[in-house]
């Protein structure tokens, strides 16, 4: 299947290598799976990943994208069409989360004029000049933001806003649950509220679980995607540092890949 997916996004030239296979006894997803961090429209260094993905899948791997596809990066737009037209091919078997950015995006064309003002300031424009909608960096009237909210919803491919206001906050194999930004590490995995799926708690990287359940979580920028106790965490900052990051997980083990 991955091969498939390598040529819906093009050939490229992988610099990348695998990290060393991390063996822990506590993984045990109900099948292997991979999981990719935060895109952030930076869909020439998505080549480059699903390149390195394709050279180590085996073909019956699930493939779960955390979220954040959008703003920072330069191509939003191209990262969101291929993202909506692999879920429509493959829907048994690509996942792609809902991220706190998309639900930013979504939250400024349902208010433009009051609380969707916030996206602007936080890599919205980027986005914007992707769909090729003209925006103005001086603070903006309830007109024209509402003018923008039109334009933007008018340039995204038919059924795109739909997918997009549809896509899960979780997605669960065994004891391996994906979320965007965070669980409490202190409420059990079927009582997590939805703002901190998206946006975080104040304890997750402090606090480990005590129930042998592990969170799989982008949206906190590390150096390396890694195991922190029961975290794994696979935002490596693409938009900043060049390099996106996905892991493998299997029973008793995963292993780790990056873009160069």
């Amino acid at each position: 299947m991955f091969s498939r997916l390598s040529k819906r996004v093009g050939n490229w030239q992988a610099k990348g290598r695998p990290q060393d296979i991390i063996l822990l006894d506590q993984l045990s997803p109900e099948a292997p799976f991979f999981a990719v961090g935060d895109i952030h429209g930076c869909k020439s260094i998505l080549k480059n990943l699903m390149r390195r993905i394709d050279e180590v899948a085996d073909g019956s791997e699930n493939i779960v994208f955390l979220g954040d596809y959008i703003d920072r990066g330069l191509e939003s737009q191209q990262v969101l069409i291929w993202l909506f037209e692999l879920t429509q091919a493959f829907p048994d078997r690509v996942i792609c989360l809902m991220g706190n950015h998309e639900r930013m995006m979504l939250d400024f064309i349902d208010d433009p004029a009051g609380r969707g003002g916030y996206w602007l300031r936080h890599g919205g424009m980027d986005t914007l000049a992707s769909f090729g909608v003209e925006w103005f960096s001086c603070k903006l009237d309830a007109i024209k933001s509402i003018e923008i909210a039109n334009n933007l919803e008018a340039a995204m491919p038919e059924g795109m806003q739909d997918w997009l206001r549809s896509l899960p906050l979780k997605w669960v194999s065994g004891n391996m649950h994906c979320v965007h930004a965070a669980m409490s590490p202190l409420r059990p995995v079927e009582e997590q509220r939805d703002e901190v799926l998206l946006w975080g708690h104040p304890d997750f990287l402090t606090t480990q679980r005590n129930d042998e359940n592990f969170v799989l979580h982008g949206h906190t920028i590390v150096k390396h995607a890694t195991i922190t106790g029961c975290r794994i965490p696979v935002d490596t900052g693409a938009y900043k540092t060049g390099r996106l990051s996905a892991v493998r997980v299997s029973d008793g083990e995963c292993s780790f890949i990056e873009s160069e």
